[in-house]
């Protein structure tokens, strides 16, 4: 009996050296980094977790930076917090939710007139959750794809004038589950019809852990098909883009999640998951690593890029994902 427990202790270290050193591996952005004081830069949910990390180091930095964020509390303290540890004046909080496009072009509306410079964005927010938007999307192709796709498009003019901009968006690996198929005559005409298809069938939410966990991968699919399109409207200019896997980290992403699935979560979360300040690090070496330009529209994971899946990497597919974004966001189509 001692011997099966030995045995089966043994197997479990093993086990947990293997998850340390592979789906929980941590990084450190490292190299030479670009000078921040006075740059501006605007975070995505950047009151907690990986956010909240991100805007800490970037403060530190000296740079401006605007926490946009949904809830206003959360986002007044971490905003103290950051001034009191980094010393950063700097720091300032604009309302934004990212479920509401209403609300996405009102920020954007806002920022705009300041007529502050855009240096870097890095599109943070997102959540594991069921339900729908404001504007009646699933909540995650909402906030996770849609809302930072407005944002982006309305921010990028202003990026562009500073000549050497940045668009860090954080993806996740579960883009390797996620799907997107636009079948004709069933997708590929954005009416009202065609709306609630997408999101039914295949980008939006559902009731069940298994169809939300799906939509997430959906989304973040979006995100790295997104990054891939952006990369090349943006040929010839000086901004760049990139998508993130940030590692598995322990946030509030899943806080939308039902009490069994906390349960089975959290210890795991405690034992294995990496901090939000570990979790920040490729989003770091995204926004400040000097060299990447070459690697605009490319996957980072671990400091490092990545080589994305046959569907992480259809030049259609991200095109077409682009075009009914336009029509879902209320854009006018694009050249």
């Amino acid at each position: 009996m001692l011997l099966y427990a030995l045995v089966a202790l043994a197997v479990l270290l093993a086990l947990y050296v293997l998850l340390v050193q592979t789906l929980f591996k941590g990084s450190k952005c490292k190299g030479k980094l670009m000078a921040m004081a006075g740059k501006t830069v605007i975070i995505t949910g950047g009151n907690t977790g990986i956010g909240k990390a991100t805007a800490l180091h970037l403060a530190g930095l000296g740079a401006r930076v605007v926490l946009a964020c949904r809830n206003q509390e959360k986002a007044r303290e971490a905003a103290r917090h950051i001034q009191q540890v980094t010393g950063s004046t700097d720091v300032v909080y604009m309302q934004l939710d990212l479920g509401s496009l209403r609300s996405v072009r009102s920020f954007a509306e806002s920022f705009l007139q300041t007529g502050k410079n855009l240096d870097l964005l890095i599109n943070n927010a997102g959540l594991v959750a069921h339900g729908r938007t404001e504007d009646g999307f699933g909540i995650e192709l909402g906030v996770n794809h849609l809302g930072h796709f407005l944002l982006t498009n309305l921010l990028l003019e202003r990026l562009q004038e500073g000549g050497g901009g940045r668009v860090v968006t954080l993806s996740s690996i579960a883009y390797r589950w996620g799907h997107i198929d636009f079948e004709v005559g069933d997708l590929l005409q954005c009416c009202d019809r065609d709306i609630a298809l997408l999101e039914r069938k295949d980008l939006g939410t559902g009731r069940f852990s298994w169809q939300f966990f799906h939509a997430y991968c959906n989304s973040k699919l979006c995100n790295v098909l997104f990054t891939l399109h952006l990369a090349k409207r943006l040929q010839g200019s000086k901004v760049t883009c990139y998508s993130v896997h940030p590692g598995v980290v322990r946030t509030e992403l899943s806080r939308y999640v039902g009490l069994w699935q906390k349960v089975f979560i959290e210890p795991i979360a405690r034992l294995l998951f990496l901090d939000p300040e570990t979790g920040a690090q490729t989003t770091l070496h995204c926004a400040l690593q000097e060299g990447i330009e070459p690697y605009s529209g490319r996957h980072f994971s671990c400091c490092a890029v990545e080589d994305v899946t046959t569907r992480g990497r259809d030049h259609a597919v991200a095109q077409r994902l682009w075009e009914v974004s336009e029509q879902l966001c209320g854009l006018p189509p694009s050249a």
